[in-house]
């Protein structure tokens, strides 16, 4: 591990130390860098400032898990593991999705389910047995709505989830969050079982 970022790892740990008993908004670097025993040059050269320092907290715990090997096979895997991170940082969490950053957060986790859900679609749509009618149903403009659509979904469940105290544990999420998608797919295969018979 690189000395840049044992700092980094540092100063955050030291944030969120204060973070436990005390708001964002009081929160000083001067106290940041007290509570790590650093100055606040240090600070400055790693950090622009506490909002840079909760998208780069954001971005290695969360982010870059769910990021990383992500495929349509894994996707529920990831999504537990993302899940239990915030859980088990569930005071950070809430006041990052709620107050702060989440709104970079949230805009991930769109793009990221957005981009499964095309994949999904793209794989049904690519099926050798969907007759021509059928495909058409699933053109780019249809298939790009469908996935924007369910990622509404699937995000809102998870930001409402940290929201309202994360009381139910991260493998019920992820089972209702891959009942969606299931459920997606088998409206999907539906759809095209439907037009098959009336060809």
């Amino acid at each position: 591990m690189s000395e840049s970022l044992i700092t980094k790892k540092a100063i955050a740990k030291g944030f969120k130390e204060i973070l436990e008993n005390k708001s964002f908004e009081k929160i000083t670097i001067a106290e940041i860098t007290a509570q790590c025993g650093l100055n606040r040059q240090t600070f400055c050269y790693h950090f622009q400032d506490k909002y840079d320092l909760i998208n780069w907290i954001v971005y290695q715990e969360a982010i870059l898990v769910i990021k990383k090997d992500l495929t349509i096979e894994n996707w529920d895997v990831k999504v537990l593991e993302l899940l239990s991170i915030m859980k088990k940082d569930m005071h950070f969490y809430q006041i990052t999705l709620k107050d702060i950053a989440g709104t970079e957060f949230q805009n991930y986790l769109f793009s990221v389910t957005k981009d499964i859900f095309i994949e999904m679609l793209e794989h049904l749509s690519s099926d050798s047995k969907m007759n021509a009618e059928v495909a058409q149903l699933m053109n780019p403009e249809k298939k790009t709505f469908s996935a924007e659509f369910l990622s509404y979904g699937v995000v809102g469940m998870i930001i409402a989830w940290a929201q309202d105290g994360m009381k139910q544990s991260p493998e019920m999420i992820t089972k209702s969050i891959k009942e969606i998608i299931n459920g997606a797919r088998m409206f999907a295969v539906s759809r095209y079982f439907q037009e098959l018979t009336r060809a």
